[in-house]
């Protein structure tokens, strides 16, 4: 039998989370061994291009543009993502064929005895890639100075010590993988800090006519993880949301009833529109698509469809 080739970024994360896969799949296919897996690592230019804006070369997809050309020649067979990296619309050729449970949604806040972000002087540095994040977390406080700083995770604790930052803004399903839960010094409400969408959920994706390996990873999907996923990416896709795009967004289900909450900024940033809706977890696109068309319209022209 050909080993089944797993493709990932390179990071420490992201072979952990290809690792996660696999053990994954050896749980629920008992047919398969250790032995049939193969796990590859594959540069991307978000990785090439750590020290620049992820808006300056070309925007979000940069994390998985060259797993997916890899899926599509065939080089590997299952592409493992962190969902907030992946654009809303994927290639014709491709599915996410499985979205593994999800992980801690929240930003947290890497950090050494900050409890209240309300309490930083003014000028604190604050490190973070995210135009999301730095809008909320001036909407918290007016006064902190955020830094722009991308790498992984082990680079931007580096950061915090080399470049004098009094904090950091990571995502605490990542932190957590990597067992460095130690580094937290402050964990986000949702409602506080709405995560990216898609934030805390692993994507695992295929092409759409290898049944053999759709058949494979189906196994391990989550049911309600990929509902969440499904109308918090619906309304990323509605509003034509890209790398640029300040927006939060987070679907919760309780006794089959889908929360999706969500958090938009104006293009200019000085203005956030804000809006809930729930409905039944099985209607999960409806919902998103609904969410998405009305955040369209509490925004108007203070924010531009890309």
């Amino acid at each position: 039998m050909k080993k089944i080739t797993i493709g990932a970024r390179g990071s420490k994360l992201s072979l952990a989370y290809a690792e996660k896969v696999k053990n994954l799949i050896l749980e629920k296919s008992k047919n398969l061994n250790n032995s049939d897996f193969v796990i590859t690592k594959i540069k991307t230019s978000g990785d090439i291009h750590s020290d620049i804006k992820l808006s300056e070369i070309g925007g979000k997809n940069l994390f998985c543009k060259e797993i997916e050309e890899n899926l599509l020649e065939n080089n590997i067979d299952i592409a493992v993502h962190s969902l907030k990296d992946m654009e809303s619309k994927q290639n014709e050729k491709l599915m996410i064929g499985a979205y593994v449970k999800r992980n801690d949604p929240r930003d947290v806040l890497i950090c050494n005895k900050i409890e209240n972000l309300k309490e930083l002087p003014k000028g604190a540095k604050i490190g973070s890639s995210s135009r999301r994040r730095e809008l909320q977390l001036k909407k918290i406080n007016k006064d902190v100075l955020v830094l722009n700083i991308r790498g992984n995770i082990d680079t931007r604790i580096q950061k915090l010590e080399d470049r004098k930052l009094d904090a950091i803004v990571l995502a605490a399903a990542g932190v957590k993988s990597l067992n460095l839960e130690n580094k937290i010094g402050l964990v986000f409400d949702t409602n506080e800090i709405l995560p990216a969408v898609g934030q805390g959920i692993i994507a695992v994706q295929c092409r759409k006519d290898d049944e053999s390996i759709k058949n494979i990873i189906k196994k391990i999907n989550d049911t309600e993880t990929s509902l969440c996923a499904i109308a918090e990416r619906t309304m990323l896709q509605t509003i034509g949301g890209d790398c640029e795009t300040a927006v939060g967004g987070l679907a919760e289900i309780t006794n089959n009833s889908l929360i999706l909450k969500v958090q938009l900024f104006s293009d200019k940033g000085d203005e956030s529109f804000d809006y809930k809706f729930t409905g039944l977890d099985v209607d999960a696109a409806n919902i998103g698509k609904t969410v998405g068309e009305e955040l369209l319209n509490l925004a108007g022209k203070k924010f531009k469809r890309r």
